[in-house]
Parts: structure tokens; C-alpha cells; sequence
């Protein structure tokens, strides 16, 4: 299951349908006006005041709807007991105008929120098309994910994560790009489409790693892009066997929750991709076995980079066991933690994703030793002070 953000959604003013109360308004102040008109003395001239009803109605009726609201507003002007002391006609013919002005104004704003619709329409199919939802399942791996872009507006930013089957087993990518927002969507797309070819050609996972950094390294040769970085995380779960294998290349580590235990996969961290180092310095496979149940997730720096109000790092790992639940699914395990790390947060500034998968092991199999881990108890308390999480350069 996929949760998507990116974008809030539109506001009012943003070609979005107006609230409720916008469409009410224009006929409550119709309403009041003329009732206090009828309810105060001949001396107090409040009939001028409906004038400013059909630059109201403008905002949320269409030309239509503006045209009724001028017309009721010059009929009740003309009404003996609403008339106004001192107007003329030429003050009808002012409040004339500024009817016919709301009308064309609320014409031009249908179009524009038309033109709004379509652009972002096509620009929404756009970002898809680089970061499709993900499939609750790839095979025998359940997936659910949670992506946040930073930039308002938008569906995509500088993270990105991916499932695929392939010859060769399901394999994952959880990646975080230099910069986040438009400006890294290109290389998101580049990377997201290395990593598909990948997964049905390249048997190792350091031959993946290898492609990828291969591709950054070409990409940056161009003249507008000097340096191209990225961290990323890939497993592999090969075809009817319980285990997984890990390789990270600078990102932040892989979390294994098995029941209440919360466990960093301890590998090795590895070099970021775009420097060129992956042929001549592979990085180190972790293999770790898996039980009935064990759930792994993945995550970006945008989640544990986060900070509170005092400056305190998101403790990801200290508040999993907790937030985890027994038998908590997927999908309600990324609710839970973007709850809560929008609770922790003075407000987030960097994209976020999150991606949790599960392994379909038989519920006889035994409980492996997972010796590639590090106890949540061994991970630095947020209260520790502010740091950076380990294996993250700082872009």
C-alpha cells in the first residue's frame, strides 16, 4: 500500500472547489444587509453595503451565479424601504459596474482554475510516472510505503524507493539524492530507471550498486551537473529462501523489527553513489535470516534528521518498539510513524520516505540468529544530545 503526499491538496485559490462557506456568504450578507437595513432608522443608509456582495460571489460562482447575485443587489437597492437616501442614478450605475466587473472577474478566475486543473493534472501524471505507487505485494514480499515531498505542491522530491521482481528474487531501493524538491527529480528518474534494468539483468547486489553509480557518474559529466550524489539502501530476497541481503551505500541503516525487538541491521555503510567507487570498492553484503513475521524497514534521512523544537533529533529507533504494536501491519506501521514524527517535529523540511516490507516465511520456521544487527538499546537516545545519524554524509 502506497501513502502519497507531495502535494497538499490544492487550496481554494489554487483551482481547488471553494468551501462551503464561500458559497454561502454572498447570501448571508444579502440576508443581514437588508434586514438591518428594514431594522434600523430611515437615517442609517446601509444599502450601499450590498454592493460589495458580487465581488464576493466572484470568489467561489461563476459568471452565472455573479450575474444573479448584481441583479437581486440592484433590485433590492430599488425596494422603497431599502432605497437609499441620496442615490441617484448614477450611483445605480456604479453599482451596475462593479456587478458586471464581478462577473467578468469571476469568469476569468473559472478559466484560470480550468488551466490550473489541467496543468496540474499532467503535471501529477508526470511525477507518477517516475514514482508509481507501490503494489501491496511483489511476489512473496509485502510492501507498504509513506513518501512526503518537501516542496509544497509536489508529488516527488529528492527520495525515492522501489520494488521489483526479477530472475534473480524481489529486490528493493530505498535512495536519498543530493538536494530535494524539482531540482532532484531528474536524478531520481535516472537512478529509479538504472535500478529496473537492474533488477532483470545484474545477478549481484554489487553489480546493481555498480549500475547505479555508473549512471550518476555519467550524468554528472554533463557541464550543469558537477557533482551528482546519492545514498541508497538495496536488498534482495532470492527466490524460496528465508533471508535478505543488504547492501548500503552511505544510507542510513536498515531497521528489523522482529516482534517487540527493534534491531538495526548492522552492514556496512559503504560509499555514496556518484563517486565512481563502486567497481573498485564494492561494498559489503550483509545476509540476514528472516522468521515468520519480521518486518524491515527502510527509511530516508528526511525521518531521523528531523527536529524537534530544542534542536533533538526524530529517535526513530527508541520510538519503534512502541509504535510498532505487536503484529501492527505494515500500513499502519508508516501511519503510526508519520503521526508521530509530525507530532515530534517543529515542521519538516526535507522529504521524507519510508518503506516497510515482509517476507512470506512458513509460521514453523525456526527463529534464526540474527547476528548482523544492532540492539535498539545500543542506538544513541535523541536526549543524548543533537547528532547526525551515523552513515549519512551531510549534503
Amino acid at each position: 500500500m502506497r501513502v502519497r503526499r507531495g502535494a497538499a491538496e490544492p487550496g481554494w485559490l489554487r483551482g481547488a472547489p471553494p468551501p462551503r462557506w464561500a458559497r454561502v456568504a454572498p447570501a448571508v450578507a444579502l440576508v443581514v444587509l437588508s434586514s438591518a437595513q428594514l431594522l434600523t432608522p430611515a437615517t442609517v443608509e446601509l444599502g450601499f453595503f450590498l454592493a460589495a456582495v458580487p465581488p464576493v460571489a466572484a470568489f467561489s460562482y461563476g459568471a452565472l451565479g455573479t450575474a444573479v447575485f448584481a441583479a437581486v443587489v440592484l433590485v433590492l437597492l430599488g425596494v422603497p424601504h431599502l432605497s437609499v437616501a441620496h442615490a441617484r442614478g448614477t450611483d445605480l450605475a456604479t453599482v451596475a459596474a462593479v456587478g458586471l466587473l464581478s462577473v467578468v472577474l469571476s469568469w476569468v478566475r473559472r478559466r484560470r482554475d480550468a488551466q490550473l486543473v489541467s496543468v496540474r493534472t499532467v503535471a501529477e501524471a508526470a511525477q507518477l510516472a517516475v514514482l508509481p505507487p507501490l503494489p501491496e505485494r511483489v511476489g512473496p514480499v509485502r510492501c507498504s510505503g509513506l513518501y512526503r515531498a518537501a516542496q509544497l505542491g509536489t508529488l516527488v522530491g529528492g527520495d525515492l524507493y522501489d520494488v521489483r521482481a526479477g530472475p534473480f528474487g524481489v529486490r528493493a531501493l530505498v535512495g536519498d539524492v543530493q538536494g530535494h524538491g524539482l531540482a532532484a527529480v531528474a536524478t531520481v528518474a535516472a537512478l529509479l530507471g538504472a535500478f529496473r534494468e537492474a533488477v532483470l539483468d545484474d545477478a549481484e547486489l554489487t553489480a546493481v550498486a555498480a549500475r547505479l553509480d555508473r549512471r550518476l557518474v555519467a550524468d554528472a559529466a554533463g557541464e550543469e551537473h558537477a557533482e551528482i550524489f546519492a545514498t541508497a539502501v538495496l536488498l534482495e530476497f532470492p527466490p524460496g529462501r528465508a533471508l535478505v541481503r543488504v547492501l548500503s551505500c552511505g544510507h542510513p541503516p536498515a531497521v528489523l523489527l522482529r516482534g517487540r525487538s527493534v534491531r538495526e541491521v548492522a552492514a556496512d555503510p559503504g560509499m555514496p553513489l556518484g563517486l565512481g567507487m563502486a567497481d573498485v570498492l564494492p561494498a559489503v553484503v550483509t545476509t540476514l535470516p528472516l522468521a515468520a513475521g519480521d518486518r524491515l524497514l527502510l527509511h530516508t534521512d528526511g525521518i531521523t534528521e528531523a527536529r524537534d523544537t530544542s534542536g533533538a533529533f526524530y529517535p526513530l529507533v527508541a520510538r519503534l518498539p512502541v509504535l510498532a504494536g505487536a503484529g501492527a501491519d505494515g500500513a499502519a506501521l508508516t501511519a503510526a510513524v508519520w503521526k508521530d514524527l509530525t507530532r515530534f517535529t517543529a515542521g519538516l523540511t526535507d522529504d521524507v520516505a519510508l518503506l516497510v516490507l515482509s517476507l512470506d516465511v512458513p509460521e514453523a520456521a525456526d527463529v534464526p540468529e540474527a547476528a548482523d544487527v544492532t540492539e535498539a538499546s545500543d542506538v544513541p537516545d535523541a536526549s543524548d544530545g543533537p547528532r547526525p545519524p551515523p552513515g549519512r554524509p551531510a549534503f
